[in-house]
């Protein structure tokens, strides 16, 4: 059953990112009126591309906030993993394509960042009570400019 939640998941995802796509950022349905990215890390174990669709909040000048909520599952999501593991990432936003370095927040930043998502997402606090302690709020920091999307 597990194994079909995922695929199911990673389904959706897909639809996700290719309505992102064609829309230039633009999606509806649960994320409607939310700041969506997408975030390619490589894989952990396997160095492949993973992209995945995340709600995103500004977090101050090229700067950007997701959060490894993974929908309450009592585990951290892959791609928390794959960029803890490797820590440069590709971002998408809107139409714009950019390289980003991915670091935990911390300390009262963390806090900031939480309170302002949690306005915007209530759910989250329903994640964090399943969650295994408290969900990593990872800021993503453009670097340079903005990359081919063959990068």
């Amino acid at each position: 059953m597990a194994e079909q939640d995922q695929a199911q998941r990673l389904q959706w995802n897909e639809q996700v990112i290719e309505e992102f796509r064609a829309n230039k950022g633009v999606v509806g349905g649960p994320f409607e009126g939310a700041t969506l990215l997408l975030l390619t890390t490589r894989g952990a174990h396997t160095g492949l591309r993973r992209t995945m669709p995340l709600a995103a909040l500004p977090a101050g000048e090229g700067r950007w906030a997701v959060f490894a909520a993974n929908g309450g599952r009592p585990h951290r999501p892959g791609w928390y993993y794959n960029l803890v593991a490797e820590p440069e990432v590709t971002v998408e936003l809107g139409t714009e394509r950019f390289r980003a370095v991915a670091a935990d927040a911390a300390g009262e930043e963390r806090e900031r960042l939480w309170a302002a998502q949690l306005a915007v997402l209530p759910a989250l606090a329903d994640f964090q009570a399943t969650a295994p302690g408290p969900i990593p709020v990872v800021v993503l920091t453009r670097q340079g400019r903005d990359v081919s999307s063959d990068a």
